[in-house]
This record gives C-alpha cells, sequence and structure tokens, in this order.
C-alpha cells in the first residue's frame, strides 16, 4: 500500500474522483502544507495557516499506478489558477502535489511538464514533500457521498 496526497480546490469533489478508481483502497480529506499543528476547517478557511484542503489517498501500486492516481488528479481540477478553484478563492484551494518519495516527485514533475504542452496557460501547481497530514471534521469524510451526490467538478 502506499500513500498520494493532493491539493485541488475544494476536497469534496477530489475526493469522490479519487473513490472511482480501482485500486485506491482509502482516501481521506483534511490539510496539509501549513504551519499550525491540528487546524480546524475554520482555521484552514481563514487563510492565515498555510494549509490547503487535500485528499490523501492510499492506493495498491500493484492494481494501479501513482501515473494513474496523477491522472485522476490533472482531469479534476484547473491546475492553471492560481489560489483558486471555480468560485473558490484563497491559498487553501491551491493545486498542489504533496510527494512522499523521490519517485513520486521525480513522476510528479514529469506528468507536469506533460501536462503543461495540454493547457495553453501556465500551470501553477506546487510540487513539494509531504508534510504533515491533518484529518479533516469527520463531516468533511466522504461528503458528497453521504448526501448521495456523484460529484462537485468545476470543469
Amino acid at each position: 500500500m502506499e500513500k498520494a496526497t493532493f491539493g485541488a480546490g475544494c476536497f469534496w469533489g477530489v475526493e469522490a474522483a479519487f473513490r472511482q478508481v480501482r485500486g485506491v483502497l482509502s482516501t481521506a480529506v483534511g490539510y496539509s502544507g501549513g504551519h499550525l499543528e491540528n487546524p480546524t476547517y475554520k482555521d484552514v478557511c481563514s487563510g492565515r495557516t498555510g494549509h490547503a484542503e487535500v485528499v490523501q489517498v492510499e492506493y495498491d501500486p500493484a492494481q494501479v499506478s501513482y501515473n494513474d492516481i496523477l491522472k485522476v488528479f490533472w482531469e479534476n481540477h484547473d491546475p492553471t489558477t492560481l489560489n483558486r478553484q471555480g468560485p473558490d478563492v484563497g491559498a487553501q484551494y491551491r493545486s498542489a502535489i504533496f510527494f512522499h518519495s523521490p519517485e513520486q516527485e521525480a513522476a510528479a514533475k514529469a506528468s507536469k511538464e506533460q501536462m503543461q504542452s495540454r493547457y495553453k496557460n501556465r500551470i501553477v501547481t506546487e510540487i513539494e514533500p509531504a508534510s504533515e497530514f491533518y484529518r479533516a471534521e469527520e463531516y468533511h469524510q466522504q461528503y458528497l457521498e453521504k448526501r448521495g451526490l456523484a460529484h462537485c467538478s468545476i470543469r
């Protein structure tokens, strides 16, 4: 089992997309990339913690590759909007790949370079080492699924 962590705007729709992938064993939404320990949703929404809303994915690499996981990430948000996804604005909605190994870092950088050729505007996705992951409040976990909704994609 391996982990992958992504920021791609509001974590609800991104989590729902990853949950559909064969080989994804579990997902959790939370906060990463900031400086406050144990932030709450209210803290992160203030824009003062430095955290991004993220989805942490646990997957079986025998069933799905990290490159396939990256493909889901790219397909489910606009990586060319700085600190914004649709109506959601702020650094907590930034596009980010938090890598857990040198192999993930290399794959993330290669995929970003490859994806850039598909976009007119510059991709602003940050690629940085995974930092502490703080699980979001329980009501955020599988939010759309609990409400019978398929997605909240902005694309």
